[in-house]
Order: structure tokens, then C-alpha cells, then sequence
């Protein structure tokens, strides 16, 4: 196959978006397929070449609040044209919003059958960012711009149900893989626990509970200031983001390590005794598959792709989204009782070692095989100001 890959962010960006390419690329270049991605960036964005595949740029900017992530506007015809150029027998849309219209519209024009991967909840971002007047736009667009594609994967029942309800037809059920060799739980390291500040002799706080992710609005962690000073517990942040700086305030008991990837991120999450990730706005959470696979119990909100992850009271804890008394309920359980957390995570990583990225990657080469076949769009053609509006 040839695959044209149009991606809302991508490297140097490190997100769930680019992570799950990372990996499809990797896939078909395995396969001996062909494709190119077209990215947000600048000539001297790097890299510009993955998996053997060339990367295109197109102009963005920084957006304001989060200087690390691009938004590219502009028009059509570029796209159209870079698409011409490549001639490829199906394009992906990766979490598309506004690139990923563009590219939705130009493969219409081309008449090439396109496959969105739904896997950002922008709308509900708006509120977070102190734009809720928005919302109600903003998922007219998500409708418009997933009726303009030949074929919708949702990566969780949650979110296939949700897009379905916006009206948008044949929305199938694309998860993700997880590498169960490099989250084990071999990979426990006592060094990391005592540089987070981990007591070994029962002077201090025993118990690590871990996060994964962005630190930025959509993620919530201000809900976790009801664990900071939990007795025995020590809070650690794993990632990087704009909130840092306030979180580091709001949480002075928690150790944060910043960004870590690769064979650090793996011993990290091993090292955790259990995970917290509170953003109820998570279309799946690869995070959580991770410190499943590491062996460790998982406590989040009852929203969204956690609901097809974790299964409450054998892999971890789901409380109503909300319910900051019942996720510091749900830690105190967790991290007062050893054997209980052993065997959480025991069942943890059983349920997700069999979701390797290379079934979840041959599922989606059949979802391409299926929009070739069937290019069709549900609606064709340019958004009017009344379709945004939602007046149709």
C-alpha cells in the first residue's frame, strides 16, 4: 500500500498521536509499504525522515498557551498537492482537527479514499482553556470534518459511542497495542525509588504513586493535591508540559522528573506501585496500558477510554469523574495493602499482554483495505457558516 499520513502533531512533538504513528509507520515499513507524513512545522522541524519515510512540512505556529504544539492553517490546495505528488492509495487522518480538515477535503477533490483516526476530544478542551462558549462549534466541526471521510476508527467504546451520537455513520473500533517487553515488570528499580524519595526503612513515604503525561489543563492534575499529603504516599510526575510550573506549587510534597522516554519511562512506571491519571477527557490513555503491562494498578475516572482499560476492582479503580473523595478513597485502599496491589497488578498485566502492536497494526491495514474499497464520504464537499453553527 501506499499511505499518505496527515498528522495533527507529530515529532518532534512526543504525544499518545505521535506515539500510535510512530508505531504504524514502523509497521508498514516492516510490510514493505510506502508513505509519507505531512506534519505541522518548519524546514528546520526535526527529523525529517522516519521509518525510512519522508516527512513534509507545512507552516504552523505556536500556540500561545502551549508553545510546543503547532497548529497548521492555511488552505487546500497545498495539501491537494503534496497528496498528488505521492499518488497514494488511502490517506490517514491522525486525530485531524484543523490539518486534518484540509487534508479530509483535498483528498475528496482527489478522489482518494481517506481513514480518520478520531483521538483528541478538542471540544472538551474548550472549557478548560476558558473558552466554553465554543463547545457546541467545535463538535459540529469534529461531525463535518469525520462525514467528509470514507471511514472513522475510535480508539474506545466511549468514544465510538460518542461520535455515532453526533451522527456521524460507520465509526468502527481501532484500540491500541502496547509493548509488553518494555513496560514489565522486571524492570522495578529500587535506585529510582529512592531518588523520588522513597523511604527503605520506614522513616518516610513507601508507597510510590505515579503519573504519566502532559502536564497541561486538559489532564486535571489539580485533582491530585487531595493525595500530596497522604501518609506513607510519594506523588511522582513523569512528564513535561505548561501547568509545571503552577502544579510544583500546588503539589509541594511530589517529586517531578520531567520528561523521560525510552528505557527510563520503562523503568519509571515499573517503579511506581500504583498510577493515577485523572483527565476525563482521555478518548483511550495509552498510559494506562503501560503500567498495566508494567504490573500496576490503575485508578481514573469512569469516562472515556479507561472504561474499556481498567476493570474495577481487579485491575485497579474507576470512581465517578468528579469524585476527588473517592479517588483519594481508591489510593489509600491501594497503597495500605501490598498483597491486594500485587494482585491488581498481576491481573493488570494479563489483560494486556496480548495486545501487541503488530495485531492492532494488521487491524488497521484492513480498515484501509475497507475505505479503498469503499471511498465513498458520508457528505461531500466545502463547510457552510449555518453546518458550523449547527443550524443542519
Amino acid at each position: 500500500m501506499r499511505v499518505a499520513v496527515i498528522a495533527e502533531s507529530f515529532l518532534p512533538q512526543m504525544n499518545g498521536v505521535t506515539h500510535s504513528l510512530l508505531r504504524v509507520l514502523d509497521h508498514l515499513a516492516e510490510r514493505g509499504d510506502d508513505a509519507v507524513v505531512i506534519a505541522p512545522g518548519t524546514r528546520r522541524s526535526g527529523p525529517h525522515e522516519v521509518a525510512g519515510f519522508p516527512i513534509l512540512r507545512v507552516p504552523g505556529f505556536a500556540m500561545p498557551s502551549y508553545r510546543s504544539v503547532r497548529v497548521a492553517p492555511g488552505g487546500v490546495p497545498r495539501i491537494r498537492r503534496m497528496l498528488a505528488a505521492f499518488a497514494p492509495d488511502v490517506v490517514h487522518l491522525a486525530s485531524p482537527f484543523v490539518l486534518g480538515w484540509r487534508g479530509a477535503l483535498a483528498a475528496q477533490d482527489l478522489g482518494l479514499p481517506s481513514v480518520a483516526v478520531y483521538q483528541t476530544e478538542v471540544p472538551a478542551y474548550a472549557a478548560r482553556y476558558g473558552m466554553p462558549g465554543v463547545e457546541t462549534a467545535l463538535w459540529n466541526h469534529v461531525r463535518a470534518l469525520h462525514q467528509r471521510s470514507s471511514l472513522t476508527l475510535a480508539p474506545s467504546s466511549y468514544a465510538l459511542a460518542q461520535l455515532e451520537g453526533l451522527g456521524v455513520d460507520d465509526v468502527r473500533l481501532w484500540a491500541r497495542g502496547v509493548d509488553a517487553s518494555r513496560f514489565d515488570p522486571g524492570h522495578r528499580s529500587a535506585a529510582f525509588r529512592a531518588r523520588v524519595g522513597v523511604s527503605q526503612d520506614g522513616s518516610g513515604p513507601e508507597v510510590v504513586v505515579g503519573y504519566v503525561g502532559r502536564l497541561a489543563a486538559e489532564k486535571q492534575l489539580e485533582d491530585l493535591r487531595v493525595l500530596d499529603a497522604l501518609p506513607h504516599v510519594r506523588l511522582v510526575i513523569v512528564g513535561e508540559g505548561p501547568r509545571r510550573a503552577k502544579l510544583e506549587r500546588l503539589l509541594p510534597h511530589a517529586h517531578f522528573t520531567g520528561f523521560l522516554g525510552g528505557a527510563a519511562l520503562a523503568q519509571a512506571v515499573a517503579s511506581f506501585d500504583l498510577m493515577v491519571s485523572p483527565g476525563e477527557f482521555e478518548t483511550f490513555c495509552q498510559t494506562i496500558q503501560e503500567a498495566m503491562a508494567s504490573g500496576v494498578p490503575v485508578i481514573a475516572p469512569a469516562r472515556g477510554g479507561p472504561l474499556d482499560l481498567v476493570d474495577s476492582s481487579r485491575t485497579g479503580w474507576l470512581y465517578a469523574p468528579g469524585d476527588l473523595a473517592g479517588l483519594r478513597a481508591h489510593v489509600r485502599d491501594l497503597a495500605g495493602d501490598a498483597a491486594k496491589r500485587r494482585a491488581f497488578g498481576i491481573a493488570a498485566r494479563k489483560a494486556v499482554q496480548g495486545r501487541s502492536w503488530k495485531s492492532v497494526c494488521s487491524q488497521l491495514r484492513g480498515h484501509y483495505a475497507t475505505a479503498i474499497e469503499r471511498p465513498e464520504a458520508q457528505v461531500t464537499g466545502r463547510w457552510s457558516l449555518a453546518e458550523v453553527a449547527g443550524a443542519r
